[in-house]
């Protein structure tokens, strides 16, 4: 089928190539009318080297040539990104297929997970032509065909299945789950952990500290996880658990890697400019507080990221002012 992949970052390329491989025809569309040339001419993503695309896929920056006629629309945009361009979608008349999304976050403001905000641009009826594709997915592996596995989800059961069967390689696995909504949710929380993950190993407190934080980040994801009808159990999974390990652990994680270089001393702007590419968990954080603001759930973690990033507190005065919290019975 025609496919129409908005977002041309190492994980939509990679993405889009996987699908062009399995007989698809792919359009993959950058906002950036220089980089769609450059991908065009070399066939290379400047992050991704050595690695080309399918010759089936067809790059441009042109939005409506991307979308006309597609069978089903993938997006990698940004968090942040989801809303203008899908309301620039609906600007152009709007479109009657699927669409996936393979973002991670949490909107700002109005706390909507990225289904949510697709179902407030193009309304509920809009609602089963919907999903999304999340767990533990660097693109730097699974380019080079590592074996992974990930989570389908929809509102509707049979585009979950649809997602699983278009998308699933021998080494890119795909398991259905219909809690759309959880999947999404912990794609999104789990860039908070991972960034202070990474200040944890820039400040050197060792894999005890780390394995800490993980464990009492997964039990924040889950409290938090019931003010958006998530079922907290899907955060176990490779969406929830699956994500955040791979996160928290991988040098090739860009949260990770910015909430080390923060430790290590670098402003949060600075950090971002050294890794060059969107940091998905500095925004999501300020989303995350929100939310737990608005339900009065205590999110220490996200809280002290968010300190961190946004009121230059000192990365060790977080860590002080974490471990002096009030300790209570550890519930699962």
């Amino acid at each position: 089928m025609k496919i129409a992949y908005l977002g041309a970052g190492t994980w939509g390329f990679c993405l889009a190539s996987l699908l062009a491989s399995k007989g698809h025809e792919v359009v993959l569309w950058t906002s950036k009318p220089e980089f769609a040339s450059l991908l065009s001419k070399k066939r290379e993503h400047p992050k991704l080297h050595g690695y080309k695309a399918d010759k089936k896929v067809v790059i441009t920056s042109d939005l409506k040539k991307a979308i006309d006629g597609a069978e089903l629309i993938v997006e990698s945009v940004t968090s942040m990104g989801v809303r203008p361009v899908f309301e620039k979608v609906q600007a152009l008349g709007g479109v009657e297929c699927p669409i996936v999304l393979t973002s991670k976050g949490i909107e700002q403001n109005s706390c909507l997970l990225l289904p949510e905000v697709l179902r407030d641009i193009f309304g509920e009826e809009y609602k089963d032509r919907i999903g999304c594709l999340s767990g533990p997915s660097h693109a730097e592996e699974v380019i080079q065909q590592l074996p992974t596995s990930v989570v389908s989800a929809s509102y509707d059961p049979e585009l979950m299945l649809l997602i699983r069967d278009t998308f699933a390689t021998p080494f890119f696995r795909i398991y259905p789950n219909a809690d759309i909504h959880g999947v999404a949710f912990g794609g999104a929380m789990k860039n908070i952990i991972a960034i202070a993950s990474g200040i944890s190993d820039g400040l050197r407190f060792g894999d005890n500290t780390k394995a800490a934080l993980m464990t009492r980040g997964l039990h924040e994801m889950r409290k938090l996880a019931v003010t958006k009808n998530c079922a907290p159990e899907t955060l176990n999974g490779l969406s929830g658990l699956g994500d955040l390990c791979v996160t928290c652990l991988s040098k090739l994680s860009r949260n990770y890697a910015f909430g080390r270089l923060i430790a290590e001393g670098l402003t949060p702007q600075a950090a971002k400019d050294k890794i060059g590419m969107v940091v998905e968990g500095s925004f999501t954080c300020v989303s995350a507080k929100q939310l737990g603001e608005k339900a009065g759930i205590a999110v220490p973690i996200t809280s002290a990221v968010w300190s961190i990033l946004y009121e230059g507190l000192d990365p060790r005065d977080a860590v002080k002012s974490l471990l002096q919290r009030a300790i209570k019975e550890e519930h699962l």
